[in-house]
C-alpha cells in the first residue's frame, strides 16, 4: 500500500503545500483493476531501489516525485501514458508554486518511453530504477511478464506476441540498459538473460522441415 505519510513528507522536503486531493487521485490511479504490474507494487519498489540509491540523485526529492507519478496514467490502448503522466505531475508541482522545477520532472517522467538514453543523471536513475523489474530473479521476471500480458488482454495473441518480442528486441539491442555504474554491475547480466529468454519464448521456433 503506498504510504500517505510518505506522500506527504515529500512535498515538505519539495518546499511547497501539498496539492488538494492528489494523494486521493494518486492511489485510486494506481489501485485500479486494469493494473497488473503497473500499479502500486511498482510504484513501492521504485521507492525502494531509491532508499538505497538515493546517493547516487543530484536532486533526490524530485526524483522521487518522478517516481510517484511516472506512470499516473496508463492505459494500455493510448499511446501517450508518459506525456500525459508527466503533465498532470507538472501541474501537481504548478498547484504548489513550484512550477520553475516542472521541466526536470518532465524529462524524467518522459525519459521513461525508454527510447533513448536520457543524457541527464536524475532521469537516468529514473530510467534504471524503472527497469529494475528486468533483473529479478527468474520466477518473478515470469510473474512481470505474466502481468503485462494480462493489462494488454485486449490484444490478439499472435499480435501481442509480435509486438512484445519487437520490444524485447529493441532492449537487448541497446548498448546498456542500465546507466548508473553501480546498477549496471548488479543488474545489467541478469536483465539481457531475462530478456533473451523471455524473446525465445515470444519468436516461433522455425519449420526446418518445411
Amino acid at each position: 500500500m503506498l504510504s500517505e505519510t510518505r506522500w506527504n513528507d515529500l512535498w515538505q522536503t519539495l518546499g511547497g503545500p501539498l496539492p488538494r486531493g492528489c494523494f486521493a487521485e494518486l492511489s485510486a490511479a494506481y489501485a485500479a483493476a486494469d493494473r497488473h504490474y503497473h500499479g502500486s507494487a511498482h510504484i513501492e519498489a521504485c521507492l525502494g531501489h531509491l532508499d538505497r540509491w538515493r546517493h547516487l540523485a543530484g536532486d533526490a526529492a524530485l526524483l522521487e516525485l518522478a517516481l510517484w507519478t511516472h506512470d499516473l496514467i496508463y492505459d494500455t490502448r493510448r499511446q501517450d501514458n508518459e506525456a500525459a503522466s508527466a503533465e498532470r505531475a507538472c501541474q501537481w508541482l504548478e498547484d504548489a508554486g513550484l512550477g520553475e522545477r516542472a521541466p526536470a520532472l518532465r524529462e524524467m517522467i518522459l525519459a521513461t518511453r525508454h527510447q533513448e538514453a536520457p543524457a541527464e543523471a536524475d532521469a537516468a536513475l529514473v530510467v534504471d530504477i524503472d527497469l529494475s523489474i528486468l533483473a529479478t530473479d527468474e520466477r518473478t521476471y515470469a510473474g512481470y511478464e505474466a502481468a503485462v500480458r494480462t493489462e494488454y488482454a485486449w490484444v490478439p495473441e499472435p499480435l501481442f506476441r509480435a509486438g512484445r518480442a519487437r520490444l524485447l528486441r529493441q532492449l537487448l539491442d541497446t548498448p546498456a540498459l542500465y546507466q548508473h555504474a553501480p546498477l549496471a554491475a548488479l543488474w545489467e547480466e541478469p536483465a539481457r538473460r531475462n530478456l533473451e529468454a523471455a524473446l525465445t519464448a515470444l519468436e516461433p521456433i522455425p519449420n526446418l522441415l518445411s
